[in-house]
């Protein structure tokens, strides 16, 4: 198989290099300027998403975008910092010389590029419920990884094991009912598990689209909840090398990280280079360190590709690796945490940064192949990705110490074919799949077989443009086998065949009322096959402290959901309220009677994957106050029940509801540019809507606050520094999605929890450079 996706790579790499097409190569020009004065806006981007290409204009304003096709209609952004961001469609036939007026606004945010969805479009006439998180909002908060950092938007919750691990959550779902997409690809790396993190370099990431709601129609199985598409940065605009340096330091757990990257673009030839790494000792709560709870994490990755007039390919890899402690929580009588032999931790052990075991040893190798091909009248997108997912649970040095290893390998595809826009109307054909041979039976201890998948879908989408409405639809087919293999250990597991089809649909409309009123409306279905945990898990789950049993009779979950929302913006306010109900057939979940299983002389509870129907439903609201352009007043809130219509209880791990302030002062000081500092509150409600297993969990409100500058050191060079707090005065509370909350680590002893993170605070430098322009 390494073999034939070799074979590939290369014979689309040949393709793309040596393609011909009736388009010539030709430039794109233009000029960019304030709509007031007429002058020009040097330093101004504008970018053709599509195509991924860029440029910044020069001291006139004036732009120029090198090697792009003479034909086609493509989406341009413009932007640039105190003005409006502007998106407009632009015919390469006959682009000419364009000039882009940008009107100032203290909000800058406005039309942003979607590019999750079917078809590319500004977030006003995209029906989809998305939320963009910029890579300022990526960093310069207090964040562990990159689904802490996207997890203040309204609508997203995290599931937590320490500081290292986080699953993201969307409207009340996780696991395998989210998507994560990067490089283009479908991320796969055992996301079943409680403490599966998320495999991907948090500094990589240029911006991220939170598509919320069901998402089958472009991702198939497993977007039930919504999707999580992590956007590398443009290549570097022609002609220019550059790159960036960016270094944090928190101090609650010593986190320390370093990322550096290098870009460059000769006549269309791109490449980057860029290596990260991550090390964290154990995290401090308000009352106690949390010993072995400390992590590291390296990732090398590189990038190289054409930008021609046929449209561009390039080829992404990377080498994720992290190691994460754990620790099985036991306290003496004094209440203090102690290890195996009773003996309480030192502050060097808990500052060490040598991790002990139990520990995590987890790697992640991708090759993704992108390309946009202009093909006949329209374009053909196309993906193709390699994932090689090794997961290992150490109990000890050596071959012995081995305790679970989990080794995955995927193969995947996602093809779209944009056919002309014709008098507003946008049709696209699509076609995905993917093959996952998976081997985990080799570690002393079994959870589930080994086994094949093999998925595949084709949708077909049409969207229509009006001057201020937009209506879209498709239609979706989805065919998923699992072969379970068998084995006979000390885990035993029979072999099984399990396969799984489902049509799946969606509408979706918007209107503008005016230049500052919108709204958007989806409603459609979505699909979720069962997972190999659920279909066939079959032992102890060691770092969720329990015994596992599967249920190969599990059929598919089906979705039928409905959201709208309103938006207003203007020069000084942004505002928006937003619904959705989702009403989910056969949803599984893990579930407890109370029975136990002696294994190895220790008693586990026994957890079985059971179906029943759900109903989610809730609300997300946004509101930011700009009355000046010194003052910044930022606020969120989101809310979701979740229930079980069988059973008339509540789902599990429902997040509580959230209120977010922040006030923001933007003052202008002489030689800095983008100075603020900030505070803010994060105020989380009791949440006692909960499943029979879990325990109710009180509400608490947190400080935050935060100060940083850009300064700017010569003509050519900026340093971007900031610190940041989290939980400035020390509050001792549970997340009701934390793992290590009362109820989940231990079911002897229902009280016994660890509270999350005490008082957090980062200091943070970012250099960019220009090596070239």
């Amino acid at each position: 198989m390494k073999k034939i996706l070799l074979f590939l790579v290369v014979l689309i790499s040949v393709f793309t290099f040596n393609v011909t097409s009736a388009a010539a190569q030709t430039e794109f020009r233009g000029r960019i300027t304030d709509a007031q004065t007429q002058s020009p806006l040097p330093g101004a981007a504008i970018s053709i998403p599509d195509l991924r290409s860029s440029a910044i204009t020069n001291q006139n304003g004036e732009f120029v975008i090198k090697n792009i096709p003479a034909r086609g209609r493509f989406l341009v952004q413009v932007s640039y910092i105190g003005y409006r961001t502007i998106t407009q469609s632009v015919d390469l036939a006959n682009a000419g010389a364009l000039n882009f007026a940008l009107q100032a606004s203290v909000i800058e945010g406005r039309e942003v590029v979607i590019t999750g969805s079917a078809s590319s479009s500004d977030n006003r006439k995209n029906s989809t419920s998305v939320s963009a998180v910029s890579k300022a909002d990526l960093l310069y908060h207090p964040s562990t990884n990159l689904i802490d950092a996207i997890s203040r938007v309204p609508g997203v919750a995290q599931v937590t094991t320490g500081p290292g691990i986080s699953k993201p959550v969307i409207r009340g779902l996780s696991y395998n009912r989210v998507v994560t997409v990067s490089d283009g690809v479908k991320q796969q790396g055992q996301q079943w598990g409680d403490e599966h993190g998320i495999e991907i370099d948090q500094y990589s990431a240029d911006h991220v689209e939170v598509l919320k709601g069901p998402a089958s129609l472009m991702y198939g199985s497993d977007a039930l909840g919504g999707v999580i598409n992590i956007l590398d940065g443009l290549p570097a605009p022609d002609g220019t090398l550059r790159g960036e340096f960016l270094t944090n330091y928190a101090t609650n757990n010593g986190l320390t990280g370093s990322s550096l990257m290098l870009q460059g673009n000769e006549n269309g030839f791109i490449y980057k280079v860029r290596g990260s790494y991550k090390n964290a000792y154990s995290y401090k709560t308000p009352t106690e360190f949390v010993p072995n709870s400390g992590f590291n994490e390296t990732n090398f990755e590189g990038q190289i590709g054409l930008n021609k007039k046929w449209g561009y390919a390039h080829l992404d890899a990377s080498s994720f690796r992290t190691n994460i402690g754990f620790y099985e929580p036991v306290r003496n009588d004094a209440g203090a945490l102690v290890d195996d032999d009773g003996n309480t931790f030192t502050d060097a052990q808990n500052k060490d940064r040598t991790l002990a075991y139990p520990k995590q040893d987890v790697r992640h190798y991708k090759i993704a192949l992108n390309s946009n091909i202009l093909l006949g009248d329209g374009s053909l997108k196309a993906t193709l990705g390699y994932q090689h997912n090794l997961r290992r649970e150490l109990e000890g040095a050596g071959d012995d110490g081995l305790a679970l290893f989990l080794n995955s390998y995927t193969y995947s595809y996602d093809l779209k074919y944009s056919f002309k826009e014709v008098n507003g109307w946008a049709p696209v054909l699509g076609a995905s799949g993917e093959f996952m041979h998976s081997i985990n039976t080799t570690g002393a201890e079994q959870l589930i077989p080994d086994y094949d998948s093999q998925a595949a879908g084709g949708f077909a989408y049409v969207k229509k443009t009006w001057d201020n409405d937009t209506f879209n639809a498709g239609i979706r087919f989805d065919y998923r086998k699992m072969t379970g293999k068998a084995f006979d250990g000390d885990s035993q597991f029979s072999a099984f065949d399990n396969k799984f089809s489902h049509v799946t649909g969606a509408l979706g409309y918007t209107h503008e009322f005016n230049e500052a009123f919108s709204f958007k409306a989806n409603a459609g279905s979505a699909f979720r096959a069962p997972n190999i945990a659920e279909l066939s898990a079959n032992g102890v789950h060691e770092g969720a402290f329990r015994y596992e049993l599967g249920n190969p009779d599990l059929k598919p979950e089906q979705s039928y959901q409905a959201d709208a929302s309103f938006e207003y913006q203007n020069q000084y306010v942004s505002t928006s309220l937003g619904a959705f109900a989702n009403i989910i057939n056969n949803y599984i979940y893990y579930s407890t009677n109370g029975q136990n299983i002696d294994v190895d002389g220790r008693d586990y509870p026994v957890y079985n994957f059971v179906q029943d129907d759900a109903f989610l439903r809730g609300i997300e609201a946004t509101l930011t106050l700009h009355p000046v352009s010194l003052i910044h007043f930022e606020n969120s809130f989101s809310y979701t029940r979740a229930t079980n219509r069988t059973t008339k209880e509540s789902l599990p791990f429902t997040p509580a509801a959230a209120l977010r302030n922040e006030l923001r002062f933007e003052p202008k000081i002489a030689g800095t540019s983008h100075s603020y500092v900030s505070v803010g509150i994060d105020n989380f409600w009791r949440q006692s809507k909960i499943d029979s297993f879990e325990q109710p969990t009180a509400g608490y409100t947190l400080l935050n606050a935060a100060i940083g500058t850009t300064l700017k050191l010569s003509k050519d060079q900026v340093i971007t520094i900031y610190a940041a707090g989290k939980n400035l005065l020390n509050k001792a509370y549970y997340d009701h999605l934390s793992r290590f909350k009362p109820g989940r680590l231990s079911d002897e002893d229902p009280t016994l929890g660890i509270y999350n993170m005490g008082r957090n605070i980062t200091f943070g430098v970012n250099i960019p450079f220009t090596l070239k322009k």
